[in-house]
């Protein structure tokens, strides 16, 4: 089941690199949505199913909500990497190193959607509502993710091929990071805890990344009434599902 929904993952990412390369002024609104969807699923429904797998405290702090916290940092700390590292081959090198950063940025991508993948296995290992829910946030944000694969190959100087190459690769990712989880069953603290973990970088992505992106150039209200619709979405998916 798990392989089977992260075809969608697969279809999205696709999607969102062929979006890269036509779209003009509506992706504001389908990231705004994309956003609200990722915040719905780590507030209502991922960070309160890991408080419940990982019940152990650590210094009076629940585990799941140290790894929450670690999961944010970790993106945080790898996001601002690569910013680093993109603004130190940003001058006179800039023509001809450009290239490997925007390969290295994609690949990064590529290495995160197979952790994606992997999300969506163990959140069936939970249950089907837990999967269709961090399903559809994988979802959501893979668009984005194939979107930012073609773009970023594409703006450091490598030619369309190779970037529809990367966009592929990264299509592909979440299938096999599924596929992986077939293989074993989590432990459930040990679910719990990788669920927390998940859950920060999800919120980081959102808060940090796609809901800025979707308002940046256009601070319009539509934008902000998708990200409430997708929140409320999710908040449906989980009345329904039974939490």
């Amino acid at each position: 089941m798990a392989v089977f929904v992260a075809l969608g993952a697969f279809l999205m990412t696709l999607a969102g690199g062929w979006t890269a390369q036509r779209v003009t002024d509506r992706r504001h609104l389908v990231l705004g949505l994309a956003g609200g969807l990722m915040l719905g699923v780590v507030g209502l429904d991922l960070l309160p199913e890991a408080l419940h797998a990982a019940d152990r405290e650590i210094f009076g702090v629940p585990a799941a909500l140290l790894l929450f916290v670690a999961g944010f940092l970790l993106a945080h700390l790898v996001e601002r990497t690569l910013a680093a590292r993109q603004a130190a081959h940003g001058g006179d090198e800039h023509n001809h190193r450009a290239p490997e950063v925007g390969l290295t940025a994609a690949a990064a991508m590529v290495g995160h959607s197979a952790m994606d993948g992997v999300a969506i296995g163990a959140a069936f290992q939970v249950g089907g509502g837990m999967g269709t829910s961090v399903a559809l946030a994988v979802i959501a944000h893979d668009f984005a993710d194939g979107f930012n694969t073609f773009t970023i190959t594409s703006l450091y100087g490598n030619e369309r091929r190779r970037a529809i190459r990367m966009l592929v690769a990264d299509a592909c990712a979440p299938l096999v990071g599924a596929l992986s989880t077939a293989f074993f069953h989590i432990p459930e603290p040990v679910l719990g805890g990788y669920l927390g973990l998940f859950g920060g970088v999800l919120l980081y992505l959102a808060a940090a990344e796609i809901l800025p992106e979707a308002h940046h150039e256009h601070p319009a209200r539509s934008t902000l009434l998708c990200t409430v619709a997708g929140a409320a979405f999710i908040w449906l998916v989980v009345g329904i599902s039974g939490g």
